[in-house]
């Protein structure tokens, strides 16, 4: 499945749209590299409780991230309804489990809310904003944020 972003209105920028359990969630377009069914990740040892494990992507090794874990809810159970998101994070490319991508939105600055303060720690963290669109309500997610750069821990 790809996407191609069409010419924008200045100011404004594309968002993707996924579903994480019943609630819905978007990272800026510009991060995703694509989109894929869902395929079985081989663990890894001592990794943390929110990776899966990692599958072969043409060559290369993707970590494959279950962003319900990440994000503080309920561990996913992967079905072959389930997408991965390959998404770049600076020099740093991993696959997000999520259940589905439901649409491509273009927004402006002032569409953009900001996260109640009665928010966790965490989630204000993580949260750029949160989008009311369609008496729909989303959360726009940073992913540099939830993956902070782990590089002093490689070896």
């Amino acid at each position: 499945m790809s996407y191609a972003v069409k010419n924008l209105v200045p100011g404004s920028k594309e968002l993707i749209a996924f579903r994480i359990s019943d609630q819905e969630f978007c990272v800026n377009i510009m991060s995703v590299r694509e989109i894929r069914g869902w395929t079985q990740a081989t663990p890894l040892p001592h990794a943390p409780a929110y990776v899966m494990g990692v599958i072969n992507l043409r060559g290369a090794v993707l970590p494959i991230i279950d962003l319900s874990a990440r994000l503080g809810m309920k561990d996913a159970e992967p079905t072959a309804r389930h997408v991965i998101i390959v998404a770049q994070m600076k020099a740093k490319i991993v696959g997000l489990l999520v259940e589905a991508v439901s649409d491509i939105l273009t927004i402006t600055d002032e569409n953009i809310q900001p996260v109640p303060e009665v928010s966790s720690d965490l989630e204000r963290q993580y949260a750029r904003g949160i989008l009311a669109i369609d008496k729909r309500m989303i959360c726009m997610i940073e992913l540099d944020a939830l993956f902070p750069d782990q590089e002093s821990d490689a070896a």
